[in-house]
Formats: structure tokens, sequence, C-alpha cells
């Protein structure tokens, strides 16, 4: 028996089309191109969500480092201190700390000195 596959084909071809919209020149018109661009945009995507994280740790980094600048303090020599004196902040309440409350920022480095 012969089996057709008009519909099913034509369904999954709009729905990449339909994904692909705003893509520029044949990227956005032809199944081949635009299935091909949308399985690279999934990629690109999927891996800066994950590196999204790496990058807000950075930011937390920075600003705890500009935060103890005016206490004379290193971000590396401070963080050392935090582990041996056995705080359990992480850098996200830290960098938290230094840009909203400097003052009690202030008070977590002279407990750590």
């Amino acid at each position: 028996m012969r089996i057709k596959r008009g519909q099913t084909k034509r369904n999954k071809h709009k729905k990449i089309l339909e994904l692909a919209k705003g893509y520029r020149m044949s990227y956005s018109k032809l199944f081949k191109r635009a299935h091909e661009a949308v399985l690279h945009a999934g990629q690109y995507s999927f891996d800066d969500r994950h590196s999204r994280f790496s990058q807000f740790r950075e930011i937390w980094i920075e600003r705890i480092n500009a935060g103890l600048m005016p206490h004379n303090e290193k971000y590396g020599t401070f963080i050392n201190k935090l582990k041996d004196k056995k705080v359990e902040l992480n850098r996200k309440v830290l960098s938290a700390l230094a840009l909203d409350f400097p003052e009690v920022f202030a008070e977590v480095v002279k407990t750590v000195k």
C-alpha cells in the first residue's frame, strides 16, 4: 500500500519555517536553510543559558572586589579568610551587601580581619 506524506511533511516544514521567522535572506524562506538555522539557534540559546551563571559569578566577584577597595583588602585573601573563619556567606549575598549595604559589608570585613 502506498503511503502519502504530503500533510505530515507540510506541517513539519511549516513548524520549522515559523521558528525561522525574521531570519535574514533565505534562512526564513527555504526549508533546508531554515532548518539548519533553527538548529544552530537552538544550540546557541542552550549554550548561552548555561554560560549565564558564570557571567553572574564574574559580576559578583567584581562587586565584592570593588567593595573591598576602601578596606585595603584583596578579593582572594578576603575569600580565604572567610573560609578560615567559617563564615557561610556566598558571593551573591556578599555582592548584594557590598552594593546595597556598605556599612553591613564593612562589618563583615571587620569580623574577617
